[in-house]
């Protein structure tokens, strides 16, 4: 009977150590949380910002980084294997669908009911970042949109800005209109003096061509198809969607040589290297463009939000992301309180003032932000505009295909411009006809 009472004992006493060892495991486990984002500076903000989340909790955040062109491969690797190498992703707004239906994401529509975060977010960012067929599976972290920067010694200079005005009737000055913006790039383009119009986006590797096509479909009124229904017949290739790809060709005329295949970096070279009057760029690359260290023209560099159409619409290609959980997470009790720190306006102001793009709306719109750099006005303007591509989970397949059409006609002048978008309108309806969306 002792040594049954004794036996007893010791196998509680086992499972009571078995019990203490896993739980202080299961502890030191949630003391540590992975972040897996792109690698560029906001991701380098971000670290900063969750270095004071580790002084205040003691929880330790870590931001993994990959290049871009590897960012979306590695991701759903991880999400397909159902791996827990990752607890939050802040990804593109376009992983919504397959993040969602994939069920690689938790659902965090309780969450926005209980921390009002559809009220604290601006609206745009709210619909573009979290928001997927009617649920929320996302938070609102890095806001982004493409805008551009331009050389404000050259625009105003006297003599150029008489010999602009003796041409085209109108004082140079800011585009507001992309008629506007077409008459300063063939102004400006000069290949003799090695000075060039403009530097929009052409590389159809992922999504920069489609974003800087976007900027011009946007505002010239026109969209992407209806994005209820499905429909894309008579959208996609409208008449406006026609004149926007026209222009948009036509800007590609006053790029400078070899510009057939550039992004960020080049677009933000052009201006640091004195190439051209106008860069389209994503707001997120702006801060180096203010640095002097990296451009030699930062004192003359200004910076504007996308003009408006011809019928006054003005749009913005929406770039930016939204932090999710992901599901095969071991810590998702823990990623749920950091999301709530995240969430605070004080902790947004912070998120601001490091260089991350907050999308918490009275930080927007606070004059504080808003006069923080030459670029936060345009971008503050830009975040209230913002349209986005399809989010549907076959949305690489959609991406592929109008990369395959528009960029011959922007780059090549081969065909029409709606010759290509009719032929994107068939190729679309099939991959949707594939998808059970017909």
């Amino acid at each position: 009977m002792l040594r049954k009472y004794l036996a007893k004992g010791v196998l509680a006493a086992a499972g009571l150590s078995l019990s203490l060892g896993l739980s202080a495991s299961i502890s030191a486990k949630a003391q540590e949380l992975t972040i897996f984002w792109a690698e560029w500076d906001p991701a380098n903000y971000l670290q900063e910002l969750v270095n004071e989340y580790t002084e205040k909790t003691g929880v330790v955040v870590t931001v993994e980084t990959t290049p871009w062109p590897d960012f979306q491969t590695k991701a759903f690797q991880e999400f397909n294997a159902k791996g827990d190498s990752y607890d939050m992703v802040v990804g593109d707004s376009q992983w919504l669908g397959a993040g969602s239906t994939g069920g690689h994401y938790v659902d965090l529509t309780d969450f926005f009911k209980k921390h009002k975060v559809a009220d604290i977010m601006a609206p745009a960012t709210v619909k573009a970042y979290a928001e997927y067929d009617g649920k929320y599976w996302a938070i609102p972290v890095e806001g982004d949109a493409t805008g551009w920067a331009y050389r404000k010694d050259w625009f105003e200079d006297p003599k150029e800005m008489a010999a602009f005005k003796a041409k085209y009737g109108y004082d140079l000055a800011v585009p507001k209109t992309w008629a506007q913006m077409r008459d300063i790039a063939e102004f400006f383009h000069r290949p003799d003096e090695k000075r060039y119009g403009i530097a929009i986006y052409t590389d159809n590797s992922y999504d920069a061509l489609v974003m800087g096509y976007e900027n011009a479909l946007f505002s010239y009124g026109g969209d992407l198809g209806d994005y209820k229904t499905y429909k894309v017949d008579g959208i996609v290739n409208s008449d406006k969607a026609v004149k926007a790809l026209e222009m948009y060709r036509d800007l590609y005329k006053f790029t400078p040589p070899n510009w057939s295949k550039v992004f960020f970096q080049e677009n933000n070279q052009a201006i640091t290297e004195g190439l051209v009057a106008m860069s389209m760029n994503y707001f997120a690359f702006f801060p180096a463009l203010n640095n002097p260290k990296v451009n030699p023209h930062s004192k003359v560099t200004g910076y504007f939000a996308n003009p408006a159409g011809p019928g006054g619409a003005q749009h913005a290609a929406l770039g930016g992301q939204g932090v999710s959980i992901v599901s095969y997470s071991k810590n998702k009790e823990e990623a749920f309180k950091f999301l709530e720190w995240f969430i605070q306006e004080d902790v947004q102001k912070r998120w601001a003032a490091l260089g991350g793009y907050t999308c918490h709306a009275k930080v927007l719109e606070s004059k504080e932000f808003r006069n923080a750099t030459p670029y936060n006005e345009a971008f503050y303007q830009s975040m209230f505009m913002v349209k986005d591509f399809w989010a549907v989970p076959e949305y690489a397949e959609l991406l592929t295909a109008i990369n395959n059409r528009i960029y011959p006609f922007v780059t090549g002048d081969k065909g029409t411009a709606k010759e290509a978008l009719d032929a994107l309108a068939g190729d679309w309806n099939g991959i949707f006809k594939k998808y059970g969306r017909k």
